[in-house]
C-alpha cells in the first residue's frame, strides 16, 4: 500500500502540518493534486504534498482518501517549494501560501468548466436521402434534420422532440462541447505592428535578452516617463517565447491592467492571459486552466498573477515596481515583488523591475557596494520615444492665490490652461488624491468634526448621494444639519475631493464632458476598461480621478495635467510620504504630451519649496534620491532599518493596552537573553496612529532594527506573540508595512 503525505485546507495553526492517508488500491495520486479526505467528522479538501511507500503509523488507523478532485495537479513542483519558501518567509500557515498557488473558485468545487450540448448528424449523404424518404410525414424532424446538415447546432436551437426523435432513430447524436469565459479585455483579437526601437530601447533589449540566454539576472530597468519601457518588455518576452519559454507582467493597479491588456494581446494574440481580481470566478478559472495547459503562455495581472501556473518562466516583469499595491496587506502578508525575486531565481529566468520613479530601497540595490545576491543591474532610458520632451510644469503658490482672493479650488493658472486645452480639442486629467466631494465635516461654532463611531477617521462628505461615508468600514450616516456637539447650524464642508473636482469642472466649462475614475466609480465589473476606453476615443474630455489615473496611461491626445492638491499626500503620518509625493507628482505628470503635443502640467501646492514637489517638476529622479536617501540614513528609516510592528485590537481599549504592554515586556527579556539588543534602534508599546478600526480598539508594539539584525530570528519571535494573544485580542505582524495607520 503507498500512503499520501496532504495538508489540509483549513487554515489554523494547530493543523498546519502534513497528515498522512491511504492511497486505496487502483487510485492514481500524483503531488500536486487536490483531494478529499476525511478528516474528524467532516469531509475536506488537501494538497498532496508528497508520496510514501511506507508508514510508522498504525495501518489500520490510517484513514483512506475519499476522492482525487482534478486529474491534473494543480500546483507544479515550482509552486509547492514557492509556498514552502512562502511559509518561512512570511510567517504564514503553509495551507494559506498553498491557497495563494491556486483560483478560490477552485477549491471546493465552486466553479467549473462551462459546457453547452450540441447536436451533429450520424448520417452520410445517401443516408439523409433514405432518411428524408422515408419520413416525409414529420415536418419537423425534417426541419431539424435540415439545419443538422448546415452545420452543428446547439440542443436549444433544435425541436426538442424532433431532436430526441433523430436520435432515437439514429439519424443524429448529442454531445457536451466546454466553453470558454473569455474576458472582456480579450475578445477583441488584432495584431499591431512593432514600432522602432530608440537606441535606448535597443540597447536595454540587447542586454536583457543576451541575460535571458544565458541563465537569467536581475535588472532595475530606470526610464523617464514616456520613454518606452513597455516596448522593451514586449521585445525581450517575445525572444523568451521563440526560446520555448513563458512570462509574467505584473501591474500594481487593476486600473492599468486593461491597456497593458490590450497592449500584449496586440502582439502576442492568444497567448496572452489576464489574471486579477476583477474578473468573474468563472473567467478567472478559466484563464488559469488556458495558463496551466500551456494554451497561454504570457500572464498580465495584478500582485496574484506572480502564481500563475506556467512552466519554465523566462521573463518576470514587475512594472511601476514602486507601488505600494504589490504588498498584501492581509495575511499572508507578502511582497509581489520579493515573491517574482524568488520565482525568476527558481526558473533561471530574467527579473525587470520597471518604472519612472523607482523606490528608494530598489534604487539602492542597484548602487555600488551592494552584496550579489541583493544586487539588481541598472539599465537607464534617459529620453521620451521619439525624442519627445518632457512637459513643462509650472508649480502654482496656492498661498498667493488665497491672499489675492481667489478661494476656489483651481488655480488662475490651471483654469486658463484648461481653457486653452479644451478649445484646442485636446484632453485634460485631473489628479487629486482623495475620493468624495469634501475631505470632512466640521462645525464652524465649536470646531467639532464628524468621525465615524467605529473608526477614528473623520467620514467623506459624498454629494451624489448626500452621505458621509467612512473610507475604512463603509459606514455611511446622513450629514447632520445641527452640530450633535453644540447644536449650532453653521456646519461647514472643508477640503475637497474628487467628486467636487468633477463639479468643479462642470461649473466652470459646461460643454466639457467630464468623466471620474476613482474607487466609488469603478466597483462595477470592467468599469475601468470602459471608463479609460471612453476617454481613449474622445467621448469624455477631462477625467478627473485619484492615483488610479497616476501613472501607466497613455493617451496621445492627452497635453493637460493638473495637480489640484500636491500637499495632500506630503504631510501623512508616514516615512515615505515624501518619496510618495515625489512619485505621484512624477507619474501624474508624465501623462502629459506622450504624443506629437506638447504637454504642459500645473501643480497646486502650499508648500512650493519642498523638494519633493520641486524635483518632481524638474523630473530629477537622481536629485531626489541622493536628498531623500540621506534624510532616510539620518533618521534611520527603512531601508537602513527594518520596522516590525504588532498590531493588537479589541473590543476593549483596556484589553488591547495590556496585550501590547506585556508583549513588550516579554520582548524586553527576549532581547536581553540573546544577542539582538544592540541592533535595536526602538522598542515600545504605543496607541495605533488610527486609535479605533472597524468598532475595535488599536494597541501596537512597534519596533525599529538594524537592517544587519537577526530580523528572521526576532520576527519569528515576534509572531510567536501575536499567535498567543490573549482571548478577544486579535494581533497581526508586519514587516516594513504598507501603511502606518
Amino acid at each position: 500500500m503507498s500512503y499520501a503525505q496532504i495538508i489540509v485546507d483549513l487554515s489554523a495553526g494547530a493543523v498546519d502540518r502534513v497528515f498522512t492517508y491511504a492511497v486505496p488500491a487502483g487510485m492514481a495520486i500524483r503531488p500536486g493534486q487536490l483531494v478529499t479526505v476525511p478528516f474528524g467528522p467532516r469531509t475536506l479538501d488537501g494538497f498532496v504534498v508528497g508520496l510514501a511507500e511506507s508508514c510508522a503509523l498504525d495501518p489500520g488507523r490510517v484513514k483512506p482518501v475519499l476522492r482525487v478532485r482534478d486529474a491534473e495537479p494543480v500546483l507544479l513542483p515550482d509552486l509547492m517549494e514557492l509556498a514552502e519558501w512562502m511559509h518561512r518567509r512570511c510567517l504564514c500557515n503553509l495551507v494559506d501560501a498553498l491557497r495563494l498557488m491556486l483560483p478560490s473558485e477552485l477549491r471546493g468545487g465552486r466553479v467549473r468548466a462551462r459546457t453547452k450540448r450540441f447536436a451533429r448528424l450520424t448520417l452520410d449523404a445517401a443516408g439523409v436521402e433514405a432518411f428524408e424518404a422515408a419520413n416525409r410525414r414529420a415536418p419537423r424532424q425534417l426541419e431539424a434534420l435540415a439545419l443538422l446538415r448546415a452545420g452543428d447546432r446547439e440542443t436549444a436551437d433544435l425541436d426538442a422532440a424532433a431532436l430526441r426523435a433523430l436520435v432515437k432513430k439514429g439519424a443524429a447524436e448529442v454531445y457536451e462541447s466546454e466553453q470558454r469565459r473569455t474576458p472582456t479585455l480579450l475578445k477583441d483579437a488584432r495584431r499591431d505592428p512593432d514600432p522602432e526601437l530608440t537606441p535606448g530601447q535597443r540597447a536595454a533589449v540587447d542586454r536583457l535578452t543576451a541575460a535571458l540566454t544565458s541563465g537569467g539576472g536581475r535588472f532595475l530597468l530606470h526610464g523617464v516617463t514616456g520613454s518606452g519601457k513597455t516596448e522593451v518588455y514586449i521585445r525581450l518576452i517575445r525572444r523568451a517565447l521563440e526560446l520555448g519559454r513563458t512570462a509574467v507582467v505584473l501591474v500594481p493597479e487593476i486600473a492599468l491592467t486593461p491597456q497593458m491588456v490590450d497592449w500584449f494581446h496586440g502582439r502576442f494574440g492568444g497567448s496572452a492571459a489576464v489574471l486579477h481580481s476583477a474578473l468573474s470566478a468563472g473567467e478567472r478559472y478559466d484563464e488559469w486552466r488556458r495558463i496551466r495547459s500551456g494554451e497561454a503562455r504570457v500572464v498580465v495581472g495584478a500582485r496574484s498573477a506572480v502564481f500563475a501556473p506556467l512552466r519554465d518562466i523566462g521573463v518576470i516583469v514587475v512594472d511601476e515596481e514602486h507601488e505600494s499595491t504589490y504588498q498584501s496587506d492581509h495575511r499572508p502578508r507578502y511582497d509581489a515583488r520579493e515573491v517574482a525575486w524568488k520565482r525568476a531565481a527558481q526558473h533561471g529566468a530574467v527579473l525587470v523591475l520597471g518604472s519612472a520613479t523607482p523606490s528608494v530601497s530598489t534604487y539602492m540595490r542597484a548602487m555600488p557596494g551592494v552584496r550579489p545576491e541583493n544586487r539588481l543591474e541598472l539599465i537607464e532610458l534617459r529620453q521620451r520615444v521619439n525624442r519627445r520632451p518632457l512637459p513643462a510644469v509650472e508649480v502654482v503658490d496656492m498661498r498667493r492665490e488665497f491672499r489675492q482672493g481667489n478661494q476656489s479650488i483651481f488655480s488662475g493658472k490651471l483654469t486658463a490652461a484648461l481653457e486653452e486645452c479644451l478649445a484646442g480639442g485636446h484632453q485634460a486629467m485631473l489628479f487629486i488624491n482623495r475620493r468624495g466631494h469634501s475631505t470632512f465635516v466640521s462645525c464652524r461654532a465649536c470646531g467639532y468634526v464628524v468621525k465615524c463611531d467605529r473608526c477614528d477617521v473623520s467620514m467623506t462628505w459624498h454629494q451624489a448621494e448626500n452621505a458621509l461615508r467612512c473610507h475604512y468600514c463603509g459606514r455611511t450616516m446622513p450629514p447632520p444639519k445641527r452640530c450633535p456637539q453644540c447644536g449650532s447650524a453653521y456646519i461647514k464642508y472643508f477640503g475637497a475631493g474628487t467628486q467636487k473636482v468633477e463639479d468643479e469642472v462642470r461649473r466652470w466649462f459646461p460643454l466639457a464632458s467630464v468623466a471620474r475614475m476613482d474607487v466609488d466609480t469603478t466597483r462595477a465589473k470592467d468599469a475601468h476598461a470602459h471608463i479609460l476606453e471612453r476617454f481613449r476615443r474622445g467621448e469624455s474630455n477631462v477625467l478627473v480621478g485619484t492615483q488610479m489615473i497616476a501613472k501607466g496611461l497613455d493617451f496621445p491626445n492627452v497635453t493637460l495635467v493638473g495637480v489640484v492638491a500636491a500637499d495632500m499626500s506630503l504631510n501623512l503620518p508616514d516615512y515615505r510620504s515624501v518619496e510618495r509625493t515625489f512619485q505621484l507628482l512624477t507619474q501624474v505628470a508624465g501623462r502629459a504630451g506622450r504624443a506629437d503635443l506638447p504637454g504642459r502640467v500645473v501643480v497646486q501646492t502650499y508648500d512650493p519649496e519642498h523638494y519633493a514637489i520641486r524635483l518632481a517638476a524638474m523630473q530629477d529622479y537622481r536629485a531626489f534620491y541622493t536628498r531623500e536617501s540621506a534624510a532616510r540614513r539620518a533618521s534611520l528609516y527603512p531601508p537602513f532599518t527594518v520596522i516590525a510592528r504588532i498590531v493588537y485590537s479589541a473590543g476593549s481599549e483596556e484589553a488591547a493596552k495590556a496585550a501590547a504592554t506585556a508583549d513588550e515586556a516579554r520582548m524586553n527579556r527576549f532581547l536581553d537573553d540573546g544577542e539582538a539588543r544592540q541592533d535595536v534602534v526602538q522598542l515600545r508599546a504605543l496607541e495605533a496612529p488610527i486609535r479605533q478600526l472597524r468598532g475595535e480598539y488599536r494597541w501596537q508594539l512597534f519596533l525599529k532594527m538594524y537592517f544587519k539584525a537577526d530580523v528572521e530570528a526576532v520576527s519569528a519571535f515576534m509572531q510567536g506573540l501575536a499567535e498567543r494573544a490573549p482571548e478577544g485580542v486579535r494581533a497581526e505582524l508586519e514587516i516594513n508595512p504598507v501603511n502606518m495607520i
